[in-house]
């Protein structure tokens, strides 16, 4: 297996789009099921990427990956999904080497999620490492890093109150409806689609509402039937959908799918309806806009509910940092130590070789040589030479990948691939 590491020759990327400059419509053409982050990889392999990492949420899509060139990395994304290379520049960031190494650690412990210490993200992460590792497109530095933003993550959420109090899409959603819907424990809910964020509305609703009139519809029923079984709530068929949009005063979707699911045609004209769409692509047709009745709230306005939650805590951003600042220190300790093993280890090979030929020479030279002491002398002093080095290499103001190069054409070292 060859040795991972940022070298001169094989950057590690991390490219993608955000909530920050994409909105819903954008985001939705470029968000990535199971089966396309699969091909991607597939694809990856094929064309020799070294290494690859895909998420998408409805927030971001990324792809992390080593590569020549981030384009090779784009063009991936972009084959696979409806949008167009021109459309992903608009709105994409790409960051290089260390840039990339500490963009997933932002990431991964909800600094840039759309809502602070938003948690969610660190699940998608697993996830997406778990499927790189059974395309075969882990590698032992992506394995390292997402371990790392993990412990970071988990770290953060022991030892602040970044992700404290309720504070998610779920939540806002919630607080919404709470806002601006009067009497909502006499109110029709109809909550359509039971992903996670589904689910969690759904919670949350039971919660905060007092309200006993919430109907689920899924696609499967058994799913909307096991969440329902908590919270005692009344579940449809998918067939009873329009009849029950037709019944209800409030309707939640979040259905996950790559196509709208809820159309103008569906809705009943006469009646006040306030419709949340929480998927990215959109579930909502725009179409159901041109309804007098309707209102319609997107996820991304949602998102920009701030209250005091949020206020307590950016308090917690500088700890949240510093504890970032640790792992990731470690990690690229590690990092560093992976990219000069090979010829440290090839030196040590070296030196030991000449020990071997310069003892069996002096042994035969000199009557009564004592072995065992010239070996214990002669490890001790290659086990200083080699230390020597390797502090050198683990300065800050060595050009790393040169010294690396001299050592190799000093000693004139083989390195093997292991």
């Amino acid at each position: 297996m060859r040795d991972y590491h940022i070298s001169k020759h094989n950057s590690f990327y991390a490219v993608g789009l955000s909530y920050k400059k994409a909105d819903a419509e954008v985001r939705g053409k470029f968000s990535l099921d199971v089966p396309a982050i699969d091909h991607i990889l597939g694809k990856a392999k094929e064309i020799g990427i070294d290494g690859l990492l895909a998420i998408s949420t409805c927030n971001r899509t990324e792809l992390y990956g080593f590569a020549q060139h981030p384009y090779q990395l784009i063009k991936l994304l972009c084959d696979e999904t409806n949008g167009t290379v021109e459309e992903f520049q608009e709105v994409a960031y790409v960051y290089k080497n260390h840039d990339a190494i500490s963009h997933m650690f932002k990431v991964g412990t909800g600094l840039d999620s759309q809502i602070l210490g938003d948690f969610e993200i660190i699940s998608q992460i697993k996830q997406g490492f778990y499927r790189s590792k059974k395309q075969e497109m882990a590698n032992p530095f992506l394995e390292r890093l997402c371990n790392s933003v993990i412990q970071a993550s988990k770290r953060i959420k022991n030892e602040t109150e970044l992700s404290s109090g309720a504070t998610s899409v779920a939540f806002a959603s919630v607080k919404y409806i709470l806002d601006n819907v009067d009497d909502i424990s006499n109110k029709n809910i109809l909550l359509f689609g039971t992903g996670k964020i589904g689910r969690n509305t759904c919670e949350n609703l039971v919660k905060h509402s007092n309200n006993s009139h919430i109907t689920l519809i899924n696609r499967t029923r058994e799913k909307a039937e096991d969440i329902a079984g908590k919270f005692q709530l009344t579940v449809k068929d998918y067939g009873d959908l329009q009849t029950e949009i037709r019944k209800t005063d409030i309707l939640v979707v979040a259905t996950g799918a790559q196509l709208p699911t809820v159309s103008k045609a569906l809705i009943y004209p006469k009646k006040p309806l306030l419709v949340l769409d929480l998927s990215v692509p959109k579930n909502v047709s725009d179409d159901v806009k041109e309804l007098d009745n309707v209102t319609l709230v997107h996820l991304d306005e949602l998102s920009q509910i701030t209250d005091e939650t949020l206020a307590k805590r950016k308090e917690y951003v500088p700890k949240a940092e510093v504890i970032i600042e640790k792992v990731k220190k470690d990690f690229l300790k590690w990092l560093e130590t992976r990219k000069f093993a090979p010829v440290i280890n090839a030196l040590k090979d070296k030196l030991n070789t000449m020990k071997a030929e310069e003892i069996d020479f002096q042994t035969k030279k000199i009557e009564g040589f004592d072995q065992i002491q010239a070996e214990i002398i002669s490890d001790r002093i290659i086990q200083k030479i080699t230390k020597q080095f390797a502090n050198h290499l683990k300065s800050n103001e060595v050009d790393t990948d040169d010294s690396l190069e001299l050592i190799q054409k000093v000693f004139q070292l083989e390195l093997h691939s292991k």
